[in-house]
């Protein structure tokens, strides 16, 4: 009875579930055969697109372009020089290339300037650590700091031992567990030591990985405690550290910082364009950031994402292509201290946000595409959907959720679709805000195929006869 009862009941609860899903997928949108037919007609072009990145004139033009762009002006801090003249060159690389409306939007932008920082360790033994300080510093005293440091695992522990903080340097040594759990440290650790006394924080550099390399990386003061210096130190000298302490040593280092943060500065948002036959004053943007740390070349960050999407525009001028809308290039300036450049870029353009179809951003990596990142409303994604077909004989046709990035976030709030590249990017904050963020890291081959990615979505949502819905 009760087995008969049970199965019973099972058999009730199965259609119970069958019901719920046949409704879920009765809620699917489903495209019209005439968009789908629509779709599937851009095949050719989205072969034509792939050959010519992998094996025609395209190819490792992204790479080559980006190798001499770095080489030649390095890393490229906001607020620096080296920013501004590379800035100046690729506006003419731009125009060289044949694009319309190529022109710089100015923009009002952030100016922090590191200086010569060294940290020693000068109990238990003498040791110099290796340290970046974190954007938006303040600097020592001229003499430097000297202190008693404490090592904290975590912002618990720091609650756990506050009495011990006072006057002391905290250094932070948490386990890494994902960049966006990890970062806290590094954003906030200052201000949360601060709280309690401390004279100055070191902060375990925020990545899985490490040949003994600092990675920088904005931090945030809380304006209700001191602002004090903060660095980042290596992985291994952060775990030297704590072991020392555990061990009953006594730490004492000694920290000189002279990062100063100046007045805020003029820079350009690069812009350049393929100007639409049907609907001019409509746009679907691929962008990437220009600026970076100033450290390593900033190869990684961002320049490949700038770069393959300088080459998406690139492969339909060279292909003879006109797309209905007009395809925009945007190379944001300022990203890196919280999206600077593309937030003025917002408030500027916001009123004709109905005129954006789509804006595309590459900031998580160029490596081996293996589709998008989208979001926007679901029949916007099941069109996303239906190109991504066209990249199947590149095993690049996903479309995942929780696309975007810094610098096109901000139209959500207008609720403009956004997507961002999805690749192999396991790597990448091995790398990131790093010396070891250089054109190593990146692979020619790899470009090519994500240049590809980016023209296809690109171009097929410029040509389609209407702008993508909006959730």
């Amino acid at each position: 009875l009760f087995i008969s009862a049970t199965m019973e009941a099972l058999s009730i609860l199965s259609g119970i579930l069958l019901l719920l899903l046949s409704g879920a997928q009765s809620h699917e949108p489903v495209l019209s055969e005439k968009l789908i037919r629509d779709i599937s007609n851009y095949s050719e072009i989205a072969l034509k697109i792939i050959d010519y990145s992998l094996t025609g004139p395209g190819a490792n033009q992204s790479y080559n372009r980006l190798a001499t762009f770095v080489d030649r002006y390095g890393p490229r801090l906001s607020g620096s020089s080296n920013l501004e003249d590379s800035i100046d060159h690729m506006l003419y690389l731009l125009q060289q290339d044949g694009l319309d409306n190529v022109h710089g939007e100015e923009v009002n932008v952030t100016h922090w300037v590191r200086g010569k920082e060294i940290a020693q360790l000068l109990e238990p033994r003498s040791a110099e650590l290796s340290i970046l300080g974190l954007g938006s510093s303040v600097g020592t005293p001229e003499e430097g700091i000297t202190a008693d440091a404490v090592v904290m695992r975590s912002f618990d522990e720091l609650e756990e031992r506050k009495d011990e903080v006072k006057d002391r340097i905290v250094v932070f040594n948490p386990t890494y567990v994902s960049y966006p759990v990890t970062v806290a440290y590094r954003v906030n650790g200052a201000s949360r030591a601060s709280k309690y006394g401390a004279v100055a924080t070191l902060i375990r550099t925020v990545g899985p990985f490490s040949i003994y390399s600092p990675h920088t990386g904005m931090q945030v003061y809380n304006s209700s405690v001191p602002a004090i210096p903060t660095a980042c130190i290596t992985i291994e000298d952060a775990n030297m550290l704590d072991r020392l302490e555990r061990a009953g040593e006594r730490l004492t280092i000694h920290l000189y910082m002279e990062a100063q943060t100046l007045p805020m500065v003029i820079s350009r948002n690069t812009v350049a364009e393929i100007k639409g036959s049907v609907y001019p004053d409509q746009v679907v943007v691929v962008s990437g950031h220009l600026d970076s740390w100033d450290v390593g070349q900033g190869a990684m960050d961002d320049g490949g994402g700038a770069f393959i999407s300088w080459q998406a525009l690139s492969i339909v001028k060279g292909l003879g292509l006109t797309p209905k809308r007009t395809l925009r290039l945007v190379m944001w300036t300022d990203e890196e201290a919280g999206g600077i450049g593309s937030q003025q870029y917002y408030q500027r353009h916001r009123e004709d946000a109905d005129k954006y179809s789509i804006l595309f951003e590459s900031d998580e990596g160029v490596f081996l595409p293996y589709g998008i990142l989208f979001s926007g409303s679901a029949e916007a994604k099941a069109i996303l959907q239906q190109i991504g077909q066209l990249l199947v004989s590149i095993n690049a046709s996903e479309v995942y959720d929780n696309g975007g990035g810094t610098d096109v976030d901000w139209w959500r709030e207008e609720k403009v679709p956004t997507a961002s590249l999805a690749n192999h990017n396991e790597h990448y904050f091995w790398y990131h805000h790093s010396n070891g963020d250089t054109m190593d890291v990146l692979d020619p081959e790899e470009m090519n195929l994500c240049s590809a990615v980016w023209a296809v979505y690109a171009y097929v949502l410029a040509d389609l006869d209407d702008v993508l819905p909006r959730g």
